[in-house]
């Protein structure tokens, strides 16, 4: 009875420990969001130039006109320009219930990636001040993604229980950090080598001390997590000084360089960021699984197996099952990212070197392979700190 009663109220005892401990983990991510908003923000002003576009959420309720005209450019290749215009009656906001006449142009000389307006779609068009006009900008899209991501949610909950709640929790403050604190920093001239690694550091901890709790278990994957990314960092910088990169990769890197900021953005520290952000999830998965799977692997052995060899061992056995298979996920999941990319490209280039040698290919390879390198090196590293925290007493 004496027995039951102490394994109680250690129980117990260990309760109120988790219970501190989340409480502790939640309140220092939400005052590193807090102050690091702070810090990114100062100075800033990009958000609060003058807005001469007033945007609003509409759907359309009648077709006024459409007009076409075809322009030949010589030779084969010729123009069409295609002007629709609409009424749409608005659904949120000031304007609620307003109708509006606005104007959808497509032309073939642009590739505008939208489809023809037709009655009962759903847009968002903008008041364009200088021209006193309304100008169509996209269909609205999000109400559909929106119900995807309650049912992610849900699921979430349903068959992960607390760890699944925890684990949108954890979400929440790792994207919150991305648009709070890392986006402001950038634009408002912060060193992004630093606030990258700074953003990751405080993804990898808040995640798993909110996900697993603060036990040996998280502690031994965030160390060998961490590890991995410095060293996949120093990689990066390194490569990036020899590799003569730009960042002038795409149209949008070049739009970067317009934005009305004082200092203009460091691309090469951008893909330097754009990889290690990147990475950082597929080295966490590994980190996590390893301490895990021998966190299980000490539990059930007796004390003579448990050594600092035999654990080290196993740790690096899983490894190796786990790096062929997360080489192929990374690898797979840039390629299927850039797909259109390399489509383009294939046909563009009709030489193999020039090919292979384009510094838009040059960054996806070395997005993949330094994810690679960085799981490599987390697997060792990870499974000799959960053997000396394992055994320690």
């Amino acid at each position: 009875m004496e027995t039951n009663n102490r394994e109680s109220r250690n129980h117990m005892d260990e309760n109120k420990r988790n219970a501190l401990h989340y409480t502790v983990t939640i309140a220092l991510s939400l005052l590193f969001l807090i102050v690091g908003n702070m810090i990114a923000t100062e100075n800033l002003t990009i958000f609060e130039r003058n807005q001469y576009f007033e945007s609003v959420e509409a759907i359309i309720t009648e077709i006024i006109d459409v007009h076409i005209e075809h322009h030949e450019m010589g030779g084969d290749f010729s123009v069409t320009n295609t002007d629709i215009i609409f009424e749409a009656r608005v659904t949120r906001g000031e304007r609620r219930n307003e109708i509006i006449t606005a104007m959808q142009n497509i032309s073939t000389f642009v590739a505008t990636g939208t489809a023809e307006v037709q009655i009962g779609d759903r847009i968002v068009i903008i008041y364009d001040d200088f021209n006193d006009v309304w100008h169509f900008v996209e269909h609205v899209r999000i109400h559909l993604i929106l119900f995807l991501g309650i049912a992610f949610v849900l699921l979430l909950v349903v068959f992960g229980g607390k760890k699944g709640f925890n684990s949108i929790i954890a979400l929440g403050f790792t994207c919150a950090a991305i648009f709070l604190v890392f986006i402001p920093a950038l634009l408002s001239g912060r060193n992004i080598y630093f606030t990258s690694i700074i953003v990751c550091v405080f993804a990898v901890v808040s995640t798993l001390f909110i996900v697993v709790g603060i036990n040996k278990k998280s502690i031994s994957s965030i160390l060998g997590c961490l590890g991995g990314v410095l060293v996949t960092s120093f990689l990066i910088f390194f490569m990036d000084i020899f590799l003569n990169l730009t960042g002038l990769v795409d149209s949008e890197a070049h739009m970067l360089l317009l934005l009305p900021i004082e200092e203009p953005l460091d691309l090469r520290a951008i893909t330097f960021a754009s990889i290690i952000i990147g990475a950082v999830g597929a080295i966490m998965d590994v980190a996590m699984s390893i301490s895990s799977a021998l966190w299980e692997v000490k539990t059930k052995a007796t004390e003579s197996e448990s050594t600092l060899l035999s654990l080290f061992e196993s740790g690096v056995n899983i490894g190796k099952d786990m790096l062929g298979t997360m080489a192929n996920t990374l690898i797979l999941a840039y390629i299927g990212s850039s797909l259109s990319i390399i489509l383009l490209i294939s046909v563009s280039f009709t030489s193999f070197i020039d090919l292979i040698n384009m510094e838009m290919v040059i960054i996806e390879l070395l997005r993949a392979l330094v994810g690679i390198f960085g799981i490599f090196l987390t697997i060792p590293l990870t499974s000799i700190i959960c053997a000396m925290l394992y055994l320690k007493d």
